[in-house]
């Protein structure tokens, strides 16, 4: 069956990935399982990045193991919210991600562009990072899954607990899961086109 990849989503579609989608803080007792987190980072990997250089990295903490390691970073208000989902993602980037250039963009010497560099690499792997972070919340709302993206935490604590040793460093987090719809806020407003964009 062929089908055109500039052929517009339908309403339902957008729906599910933008205009009905929430930020979720309460979750149903259901779980997450390991098989739809590949199938999350198998769809998320395809977006696009700078030179393809994938700097994210993503850590699934799912165990109570994991949490209980997480805990302490966490600001007052988003320990309930966080402890009670099923996943929580740390979404994180790596300052070496450049080493794996030759295999991600062999048209070209990329790793060269980077290498030494300090302001390139934190540059490229904060923002690139953070695209990716959000491709992964694109992807997990299409696969069913709804999400609670949040910055409320230590990050140096993060990396002590979880990347130690490495040149991995936390982003941000995001709670995943099925959202509890009957503990949502109330929606909050959005700025309009005028007041956000121009077409110059």
């Amino acid at each position: 069956m062929s089908f055109s990849l500039n052929t517009p989503l339908d309403a339902k579609a957008c729906a599910q990935l933008f205009t009905e989608a929430r930020t979720h803080n309460a979750w149903q007792e259901r779980p997450v399982s390991d098989e739809l987190l590949h199938q999350l980072y198998d769809l998320l990997k395809w977006a696009p990045t700078s030179a393809n250089a994938a700097p994210a990295r993503f850590i699934f903490v799912k165990s109570a193991e994991a949490k209980a390691k997480l805990l302490p970073s966490l600001s007052e208000g988003n320990i309930e919210k966080t402890m009670s989902a099923p996943v929580t993602v740390i979404v994180a980037y790596d300052l070496e991600f450049y080493e794996q250039l030759p295999a991600l963009f062999p048209q070209a010497d990329a790793k060269s562009w980077f290498a030494g560099n300090e302001a390139a690499i934190t540059s490229t792997a904060q923002r690139n990072g953070s695209l990716q972070g959000a491709y992964l919340m694109l992807a997990a709302r299409a696969l069913g899954l709804d999400c609670g993206p949040m910055s409320g935490f230590d990050l140096s604590k993060v990396d002590e607990a979880f990347f130690a040793g490495s040149q991995w460093r936390s982003n941000f987090l995001i709670n995943l899961g099925y959202g509890d719809t009957a503990q949502l806020y109330p929606r909050n407003p959005r700025l309009d086109f005028s007041q956000a964009c121009r077409i110059e």
